[in-house]
Formats: structure tokens, C-alpha cells, sequence
């Protein structure tokens, strides 16, 4: 085909060709009548559009890698150490709770426990099936570890806690694939029962659930650590690569102001009291006079099985109850501190007073003993333990000013103990008394205290007057070794210091010669007061005559001149039938024991010129 190339754009163009050669083309069309026409494509954008192509991809090359050198290193190194690593948290060991003398009541010790790493447990099925019988694994426990180790996104289960170390070692000699074991603590109570219902306990994990392990659970508690280890393809541990990443630190030591020896003596002997009552239960609280610190605490029931034992719960600070005639001690006091009479002041005492008498509302209040209308001095009043006697003085004192002192005799709130779950008892405000409720109040019903709170209101009278919060924590001992002691107890003043001593007189002539005398320590003197109480039953009422449950109560001091301990006892429903179902016969013959033990243990000498009862 001739070209004819164009000068002015130097561009070659195609000439239309002659007709001949139309006609000759024509000629020659394919079938069908189609044309083929071919032009030649343009070199530059296809090379230009490859170029982009490859740009992009390259540019995607490059971010992945710089992803995975950066953002995306995390996850991968992640995935490899997972694959060839085991972490384990290391224990920190919990805090050793001592008693005052230094022996241990709860501490923690070694124990082995088995793990499993389901990621390297090959065959499920039968791993759970050789464990269950080495270890005697529940048909519960088995499906629970048969469905974990199906979960490869786990590396850590529990197989079984805290076992014997013989035990673990033989399920590790099978070298099963993927089962491990660590080291953690197992807490125990070295000296038994000693102080149980003081000390709580704690779950398997180390933490406490209730007593003081709860209430100091943040002080025993120590920081865990952290641990790792590489493992092979079947999953044995690589010897020597073992590296600890974090290093545990151990819980504070808790120093308590316990006595270990009194406390087991106190708490077998009151288990034996109130196994010979055929009594439901009973708690005694020794305390220091002075300090507030409880020496010992014991709490004891008679479980269904009618063996009396005792109780992981501390009654002492959770149950409250009427206290009955150990009230009086509250009551005369606020006579006499507030001038009201003196110990010889004499009011009319008949022997039983009826209330709202003719109406839906008569009640009728009497003394324990019947006797003539007689004149009695206050002496007398809460020697022989009057209930007519006590609320006619009380009436003189007046229900506002009785309900501030029983107040600041710490009625009404908790003790500042703080132990878990205790109670502040019941008392309404003074407004709220309606009826005999305002009579009832100054001889022990109408109100509630634990025996903490009776044992701190009565031990206000020892301590001149002075009340002072109950203290059970000495010390702590940091991980470091640091020793702190605790700050002093709260303390204020409720009584003049002479209306203490005048209350103290008063309460000796109780053990020497009124209700309490079953309380006598031979050569010291005592001050204290018997209190029974009714309890009140299901019915809301306290029962019919015959058909009646008693709380019996005794709470002392001495040397009374001089005291250094307090002690309360008392016993919950002594049998009802015996005459040793009150407080003079059921519990005053237990603080005399108990009193004994305490002046062994704690070396208590009488004080100068003191020979007891014996003296008047």
C-alpha cells in the first residue's frame, strides 16, 4: 500500500487505496459479512498501567512488613511463645496470724497442685480417664476437665488442688502430655481449733471468707508473681528454662492479742460446761481491763449430731440477745452518778407492779422471789438483783437521761471491733419506749447486745469509769520483718471516778452475798452481776410457765480493788428444768474456772490487804 509521509507533522499516513482494490477487497469478505479491522494498541498506557499495578502491590508488601515489625510483632511474638511456654502465677505466701505468746493459730504451708495445659494434651479422653483414677475424680469433675481439655484457646487449668505431695508425684511420673504441677500454700491451723471462731477461714485460692481472714484479708494478702518455663513439642518442661518474671512478695503477719493457752483452756471448758447443762450453746470473753484487748473468745453449740463443739461463727460479736438482769449494773449506775441516791438511799419495793392494769395492755412486772412490800436500799436493790427496786430508781433518773448513758455504755452500735458481721443489738430511742417498754429497759429487756458489747459495758465500771473499745489485732509484721503495733483502743469517760468505786462495792456484795456467790475466786476479791433472762420464742411472747428457754449470764472483774480482767460468760438455754438454769448457778460457777486459768496464765497476784470474801 503506497505511504505518503506528512511533512507537516512527520507523521506517516495512510492513502485511501484505488478502487479497484475496494472492489477486489469486497470480493474477498469473509462469511457472514463481518469485517476484521486491526489497529495497533498504545505501548505507553499499558506500561503505565502495569507500573500502578506494581506500585500498589509493592506498596502492600512493604506495610505488611512494616505491620509485623511493628504493630503486629505483639500478636506474633505472642503466638510463638504460647507455643513453646507455659506461665504460672507464683503464690504469694499469705501472712502467718500469731497469738500473742507467738504461736502460730493459722498459717500457710507448702502443697503440690496439678495443672493442665490444653494445647499440649493430645488425647483428651484418655488423659481424663488415668487422672480420674488417680486422683478419684467425680463423673462431674471428669466431664468438666474432658470439655476444658478440648479448649485450645486455654494453656491453664486446674486438674486438683493442694494434694499430698506423694500423690502429685505419682501422676506426674505418667509424663502425660500437658500435665504440669506448681507449688502453693495450703492454709491450716496449726494448733487445732484453737481460736477458730476468731480466726475464720479462708478458700481454697487463699482468700479469706470470714473472721478475721476476712477482715484482714488485704493485710494477708501478699502480690503475686509470675513464673515461665519453656516446654517441648510433647510438653515436659526444658530443664533449666525456668525463669521467674515476677517475684512474689508475701503477706503482713498478723499478731493477735490472744492468749493460745488461755483460749484452749477457756474453750474446753466451756464445751464441758455446756455439755453438762444439756445447754443449746454458750460464749465466754475474757478482756483486759485496762488495755481492752481479749485475751480469749470462745464460742461453743450443740450441733445436731448433740455433740457440743466449737463453732466457726464468732457468737460473740454477731449474736445478740436480752441481757437480762446484768443490766442493772447500767441502770444503778446512772443512779448513782447522777446523785439520784447513794448505796444506803432506800425506796418501796412491793413484789410485783401491774401495768395499764383493766386494759388489752396489762402487763405485770415482778421480782424473782416473792416477798413483802419492804423498804430496800439500792445496796440491797441490786444485791438480791430487784426488778421492781431497779426500774422505780430508774424512773427517778428518766427514760432520756437512762438512754444516754446506756448509750455511752455502747448499747446501740458495734464496738468498733470491726469484725465481720458484727452486731449492734437493738435499742430504740428513747422517744420510741412506749408502755412497759420504758420500765423493761432498766432491768435487761426491751434492748439487745452481743456479749461483746456487755462484756465492754460492764468493764467501763472496772475501768474507773472509763469505757474502752475491745482490741483484737497486737501487731503486724510486714515482709520486711518490721514489727508495728496497733494505736491504742478509743476510749471515754461514762462515770464519775467515785461512782465507779461506789458501783464496785455494790457488785462485791453481789458475789459475796447476793445472787452471784457461785462466783467466788478463794483469796481475791470479785465484783460482778448475775443476769437470767427469758428468751423470747417464736410466738413473741416468752412463754408460759413450764414451758420457758433461758439465757444465763455472769460478768466480772478482778481484783476488784484493782482489776485487770473482765469476763463474761453465758450460757444459752440451760436446761429449763434444773436449777441451774440462771446466771448465779449456770454461769458464775464457769467464770470461777475461768478466772482460774487467767490467773495462772496471765500472772495475776492479789492486791495487798485483798483475801476475798472471806474478808467482810
Amino acid at each position: 500500500m503506497p505511504v505518503a509521509r506528512s511533512q507537516r507533522h512527520g507523521r506517516d499516513i495512510v492513502a485511501p487505496p484505488p478502487p479497484h482494490a475496494h472492489r477486489s477487497a469486497r470480493g474477498k469478505q469473509p462469511p457472514g459479512g463481518f469485517t476484521l479491522t486491526f489497529r495497533a494498541g498504545d505501548p505507553r498506557r499499558r506500561l503505565v498501567a502495569v507500573f500502578i499495578v506494581a506500585m500498589l502491590l509493592f506498596a502492600a508488601v512493604v506495610g505488611r512488613v512494616a505491620y509485623l515489625q511493628t504493630t503486629g510483632s505483639e500478636s506474633l511474638r505472642a503466638a510463638g511463645k504460647a507455643q513453646r511456654t507455659t506461665e504460672s502465677v507464683l503464690h504469694a505466701q499469705r501472712g502467718t496470724i500469731f497469738a500473742r505468746d507467738g504461736g502460730e493459730l493459722a498459717t500457710s504451708v507448702p502443697s503440690t497442685t496439678i495443672f493442665a495445659n490444653p494445647k499440649l494434651v493430645n488425647d483428651p479422653a484418655g488423659e481424663v480417664s488415668l487422672l480420674a483414677a488417680m486422683l478419684h475424680l467425680t463423673v462431674d469433675r471428669q466431664k468438666a476437665l474432658l470439655q476444658a481439655f478440648g479448649d485450645k484457646s486455654k494453656s491453664f487449668v486446674y486438674v486438683a488442688r493442694q494434694i499430698d505431695d506423694q500423690l502429685a508425684n505419682s501422676v506426674l511420673a505418667l509424663q502425660l502430655p500437658g500435665i504440669d504441677s506448681v507449688h502453693e500454700d495450703k492454709r491450716i491451723m496449726p494448733s487445732g481449733d484453737v481460736g477458730r471462731s476468731l480466726l475464720g477461714r479462708t478458700d481454697v485460692d487463699g482468700k479469706g471468707t470470714a473472721g478475721l481472714e476476712l477482715q484482714y484479708n488485704a493485710l494477708l494478702t501478699g502480690l503475686d508473681g509470675e513464673r515461665t518455663r519453656e516446654h517441648d513439642k510433647n510438653g515436659h518442661s526444658i530443664a533449666g528454662s525456668e525463669a521467674t518474671t515476677t517475684d512474689a512478695v508475701p503477706g503482713d503477719d498478723l499478731v493477735l492479742t490472744v492468749d493460745r493457752s488461755l483460749q484452749f483452756q477457756v474453750e474446753q471448758a466451756l464445751v464441758t460446761r455446756v455439755s453438762d447443762l444439756k445447754a443449746a450453746g454458750g460464749t465466754v470473753v475474757v478482756m483486759d481491763t485496762v488495755t481492752g484487748e481479749i485475751y480469749a473468745v470462745a464460742n461453743v453449740k450443740r450441733g445436731t449430731d448433740d455433740v457440743v463443739a466449737v463453732t466457726p461463727a464468732n457468737l460473740a460479736a454477731v449474736e445478740a440477745f436480752e441481757p437480762g438482769s446484768v443490766a442493772k449494773v447500767f441502770s444503778i449506775s446512772s443512779v448513782i452518778d447522777t446523785g439520784t441516791a447513794s448505796p444506803d438511799s432506800t425506796v418501796q419495793v412491793p413484789y410485783r407492779i401491774v401495768f395499764d392494769k383493766g386494759t388489752k395492755w396489762e402487763t405485770t412486772i415482778q421480782d424473782a422471789e416473792q416477798h413483802p412490800t419492804e423498804d430496800m436500799s439500792v445496796r440491797d436493790i441490786i444485791v438480791h438483783s430487784s426488778n421492781i427496786g431497779t426500774l422505780t430508781l430508774a424512773e427517778k433518773v428518766g427514760t432520756q437521761r437512762l438512754h444516754d448513758y446506756m448509750q455511752a455504755f455502747g448499747f446501740g452500735k458495734t464496738t468498733g471491733l470491726g469484725f465481720p458481721d458484727e452486731s449492734a443489738g437493738k435499742m430504740k430511742k428513747a422517744k420510741d419506749l412506749q408502755g412497759t417498754e420504758k420500765a423493761t429497759v432498766s432491768f435487761g429487756y426491751g434492748y439487745s447486745a452481743t456479749a461483746l458489747q456487755l462484756v465492754a459495758a460492764v468493764n467501763t465500771v472496772a475501768n474507773g469509769g472509763v469505757y474502752i473499745a475491745p482490741k483484737l489485732l497486737k501487731a503486724t509484721i510486714g515482709a520486711d520483718g518490721k514489727v508495728v503495733e496497733t494505736p491504742p483502743s478509743e476510749t471515754h469517760r461514762v462515770l464519775q471516778v467515785n461512782s465507779s468505786k461506789v458501783m464496785t462495792s455494790m457488785m462485791q456484795d453481789v458475789v459475796c452475798n447476793g445472787t452471784g456467790t457461785g462466783a467466788q475466786i478463794p483469796g481475791i476479791s470479785v465484783a460482778g452481776k448475775t443476769g437470767t433472762a427469758y428468751k423470747l420464742q417464736s410466738a413473741g411472747d416468752y412463754g408460759a410457765a413450764g414451758n420457758r428457754s433461758y439465757r444465763a449470764t455472769f460478768v466480772g472483774y478482778f481484783p476488784a480493788q484493782a482489776p485487770r480482767v473482765t469476763i463474761l460468760v453465758t450460757i444459752d438455754e440451760p436446761d429449763p428444768t434444773s436449777r441451774d438454769r440462771f446466771g448465779g448457778t449456770a454461769a458464775a460457777p464457769l467464770f470461777t474456772k475461768v478466772a482460774m486459768s487467767a490467773i495462772h496464765e496471765l500472772q495475776i497476784v492479789p492486791t495487798p490487804g485483798d483475801t476475798g470474801c472471806t474478808a467482810g
